[in-house]
């Protein structure tokens, strides 16, 4: 990559000088400090971003949040993110954040679940670019370091797209990471490269691409059509916690290595274990690991059958058979690149009465 403009932080030196940069995304109820962990012994991204932080008039950082950042045992650099508009508390939490070794402050412009653009933050702030320039300015100032956003390409168009870039150009934001598609588009459409590329010519600062990097190959492809300096992924590390390895691998023009079903089996082992918790109940640990597992499955067969006896398991018993009969009947199957055709994750469809208001996996699907 090259050198940073004048007057821009230097990012964290990446795991391969001179490759495109790997981040893991944002996920609600996802990127805590187990899961960072668990990606990180199958090959750490360059970067982790932490589950957003609220900040309204009564938040304060939340305790789980903050323990991704202190206790983060991985060796990558941590950026914390937040998600609000009231400019005197982001400012006052980005104080409170300073005193953690974080690698940057992250805002949160993309956000596109309705309880939470609703009001008027994450993406619903996309629907006012005058807003977003005051916060930028605000947020700026208040970081010494580096200050990145990560924000979609519109609210339901792209008619203040151009606008937003020139104020990450104007308030010199460090990274800039980029999702194709607008918010009412969820994750349903298809991503629009083209934009991304628009924001890469537009800003002076690097800019990650997001949105279906489903595999090393999409990702080598995505950084040649669009020029960023690299890929954001967020569910698909759900599903194959190898890729940010693999993308390295195919970043140096070296062969992908394979990811067997025994090598999906043991993921899905330390991910249990990684994820207990003693004041959790089987049943509400086995139904949040269902949630993971339904990314999982849309790579282990194609006619979705590990999917289809997964999600009709209620305890640790029933999943691990499910997991033995499924995984290691034939272990040396190789586990899919990209997802299979036609398999759907629905993870909101394990808790129905879910009340999160955030990008969880309740609304992340694919």
């Amino acid at each position: 990559m090259s050198a940073s403009p004048p007057g821009l932080a230097p990012l964290p030196p990446p795991i391969i000088a001179g490759q495109p940069s790997t981040a893991l995304a944002p996920m609600q109820d996802v990127t805590d400090l187990a899961f960072m962990g668990v990606i990180a012994t199958f090959g750490a991204p360059d970067y982790f971003f932490t589950e957003f932080l609220r900040v309204h008039s009564q938040s304060r950082p939340e305790r789980h949040i903050l323990r991704s950042i202190d206790e983060n045992a991985t060796g990558r650099p941590v950026f914390a993110q937040l998600i609000g508009e009231d400019i005197f508390h982001l400012e006052r939490t980005v104080r409170d954040l300073l005193r953690h070794p974080i690698a940057g402050i992250d805002l949160n412009l993309g956000c596109p679940a309705p309880k939470v653009y609703k009001k008027n933050v994450g993406g619903g702030l996309l629907r006012d670019p005058d807003r977003i320039h005051d916060i930028l300015g605000a947020l700026r100032a208040a970081c010494p370091g580096r200050f990145t956003v990560k924000m979609r390409i519109g609210f339901e168009d792209t008619r203040h797209f151009a606008r937003i870039l020139d104020s990450v150009n104007h308030h010199r934001v460090d990274l800039l990471t980029v999702h194709g598609r607008t918010v009412r588009e969820m994750y349903r459409s298809e991503v629009r490269y083209d934009e991304i590329a628009r924001a890469v010519a537009a800003v002076r600062c690097p800019v990650l691409a997001n949105g279906n990097v489903t595999s090393a190959a999409a990702a080598v492809r995505i950084v040649r059509e669009t020029g960023a300096a690299g890929v954001m992924i967020g569910r698909h590390a759900i599903r194959n916690p190898w890729i940010f390895r693999q993308c390295r691998e195919a970043f140096g023009g070296q062969p992908v290595t394979p990811v067997t079903l025994a090598d999906v089996h043991a993921y899905i082992r330390l991910l249990y274990r990684a994820t207990a918790d003693p004041a959790i109940p089987e049943r509400a640990h086995v139904n949040k690991m269902k949630k993971y597992l339904n990314f999982v499955g849309q790579g282990v067969d194609p006619e979705g059958a590990f999917l289809h006896a997964m999600r009709r398991v209620q305890g640790e018993a029933e999943l691990f058979a499910v997991c033995d009969a499924h995984l290691l009947a034939r272990p040396e199957i190789r586990f899919a690149d990209e997802p299979y055709p036609g398999v759907i994750a629905r993870p909101n469809c394990e808790t129905p009465d879910a009340t999160s208001d955030g990008c969880s996996l309740e609304t992340v699907t694919a």
